[in-house]
């Protein structure tokens, strides 16, 4: 292992800790042993995805006038996968190793020199042939456990934005261009999950799908990558560590024309983060032909019928979750210790400031801290912290850790005169404010 790979590494083994240690992430019922590539949020993770989800929103959809909104079944009429082609083409290929038994998908596994697969868990070469694996959950609808009642846990938002076109189009009335977004939950039942939250079988997806004129699909595109890129800025991306991948052709679905795969360097390699593709008229021409129902837009100008093409902007919730956490993590010498603090934007901190009495065992001080607290919360700014756990010392470092951007310490002097120290979490300078002015302060930085 190269200098580089074991930096690289101690550097996802850092995240990985203070994620658990501070109530970001947790292994999913942990204490029953777990369970393999499941992850439960804690409630700082709660708050940030909740965050992320929330930024996304008002950025993709409440602040345009071309975008509805839908929040759909996980669980959709199977007819819907035959028709999408999941039933029949969602699959990777799978082998097993003829020496411990592990399964892997063929396309992640190394070779030696004689094109051999190497076994990642004991070495071996010898494995099956490639047997194609449907990535698709399935459960049972009802209390018969019978093929006529098998029905499967979504694997993508899109399809329900698809199948949902024609009642967007008879309840809004929209004009093309206009996009249908959704954030939630899908489900893969992927062969070799790994690396944190980055591959897991549970995920949460931000979609759109932006329907278009054909003729349009070229512009569009190029918009909506403008539009991708400044969602990244707007969130703290490290952009040193963003790539932009053109997909060949031989390796994009079949009815795209065009796709670029947003790649982000994380700690395990570049991966990819977000996707943008052009899908053409494929899923609504499929949707149709299956359902037997018209989903053509009526264009009123020219007074013709069509199906529209679509854009397809897609983004995950916990990767984006995860390349924040890299992107905001910092370590800086300091004359007893390294200070490790990330540098979230305040829109997205879990906890926007933190509150400290100077000394827990001083009532005055608490009263006064807990005032100021409530006072904080009524003005509309919220969470925030109140901590009185050890020395205010171990306060900071605390806050630090978990990306609290402002602490306001309550002390004798806020006794005298009504002011408070305010301690910036990157600068670590301080200064003092009058109580009344911390909302407002807060409130200027939330802007």
């Amino acid at each position: 292992m190269t200098k580089e790979n074991k930096k690289e590494g101690d550097l996802m083994d850092k995240i990985v800790s203070l994620a658990k240690r501070r109530g970001f992430v947790f292994p999913s019922s942990e204490i029953y042993g777990g369970l393999a590539n499941a992850w439960d949020f804690g409630p700082l993770g709660v708050e940030l995805k909740n965050n992320i989800k929330k930024l996304w929103w008002e950025f993709f959809v409440q602040k345009r006038d071309d975008m509805y909104g839908l929040d759909a079944a996980l669980l959709m009429n199977p007819k819907t996968w035959v028709a999408s082609g999941h039933l029949r083409g969602f699959s990777d290929a799978l082998v097993e190793c003829k020496k411990c038994h592990e399964r892997y998908r063929a396309d992640i596994l190394e070779k030696d020199k004689k094109e051999n697969y190497i076994c990642p868990s004991c070495g071996g070469i010898e494995f099956t042939e490639p047997k194609q694996f449907n990535l698709m959950l399935k459960t049972f609808l009802g209390p018969a456990e019978d093929e006529a009642h098998i029905v499967y846990f979504r694997p993508e938002t899109a399809q329900a934005m698809f199948v949902d076109f024609k009642q967007i189009l008879d309840t809004m009335s929209p004009k093309l261009p206009f996009g249908i977004a959704q954030v939630g939950k899908a489900f893969r039942n992927e062969i070799t999950p790994g690396n944190f939250v980055f591959r897991t079988r549970e995920f949460e997806q931000m979609e759109i799908e932006y329907f278009i004129k054909p003729n349009e699909w070229e512009d569009r595109f190029e918009y909506w990558l403008s539009q991708m890129k400044e969602w990244m800025k707007l969130v703290g991306l490290d952009e040193s560590k963003i790539s932009y991948l053109e997909v060949p052709e031989h390796e994009r679905a079949h009815y795209s024309k065009r796709t670029i795969d947003i790649e982000f360097e994380f700690p395990f390699g570049k991966k990819e983060l977000y996707g943008l593709a052009y899908r053409g008229d494929f899923d609504l021409k499929s949707h149709q032909e299956a359902s037997g129902q018209n989903l053509e837009y009526f264009d009123e100008k020219a007074s013709e019928k069509f199906l529209p093409h679509v854009i397809e902007p897609s983004l995950g919730v916990e990767r984006t979750l995860l390349a924040l956490l890299i992107s905001a993590y910092r370590e800086e010498k300091t004359e007893k210790e390294t200070r490790v603090y990330l540098d979230f934007d305040i829109k997205l901190a879990p906890y926007k400031a933190a509150i400290f009495p100077l000394m827990a065992n001083k009532p005055e001080l608490v009263k006064k801290a807990q005032d100021l607290f409530h006072g904080i919360k009524k003005s509309g700014v919220y969470p925030i912290a109140f901590d009185d756990g050890g020395n205010v010392g171990k306060r900071y470092r605390r806050q630090d850790e978990i990306g609290t951007p402002y602490c306001f310490t309550v002390d004798f002097q806020t006794l005298e005169d009504d002011t408070v120290t305010v301690r910036d979490r990157n600068t670590m300078n301080q200064e003092r404010i009058e109580v009344e002015r911390v909302p407002e302060f807060l409130l200027n930085k939330l802007k």
